[in-house]
């Protein structure tokens, strides 16, 4: 289990209390840095994170949102943001998402069918 990390983050960011992520470098290697831009990413949205070498840790809190996000051409960061999106206070934008279509081409499908609301910027 590498590559379910961003999504799972995702998740972390809205749970209670602390989520440690260890032994994970190889996250720092895949399409992107993964590790580096969910930590970012998470932290413009209003989530506090410690991101280390090997690790990130994640405080779950209430995702205020209210960023752009550059996905890096990284098809799970996209997708992984557009899901916080969905739950924080204000509008996420990510951008560069059409690398999602690679491994995913019915995600926005999908997600309408469910009741997310995307707009393309």
């Amino acid at each position: 289990m590498i590559d379910e990390y961003p999504i799972l983050s995702i998740a972390a960011s809205c749970a209670e209390g602390k989520t440690v992520m260890d032994g994970i470098s190889e996250l720092r290697v895949k399409e992107s840095d993964r590790i580096k831009i969910v930590s970012n990413g998470l932290i413009k949205a209003g989530v506090k994170t410690i991101e280390k070498t090997e690790s990130l840790t994640i405080y779950g809190s209430k995702v205020v949102g209210g960023c752009s996000i550059d996905s890096e051409l990284d098809h799970r960061i996209a997708m992984s943001f557009l899901i916080l999106g969905l739950i924080s206070k204000e509008p996420i934008k990510v951008l560069r998402p059409s690398t999602i279509d690679t491994s995913f081409p019915n995600f926005y499908k999908i997600m309408i069918e469910l009741g997310a609301n995307f707009t393309k910027a």
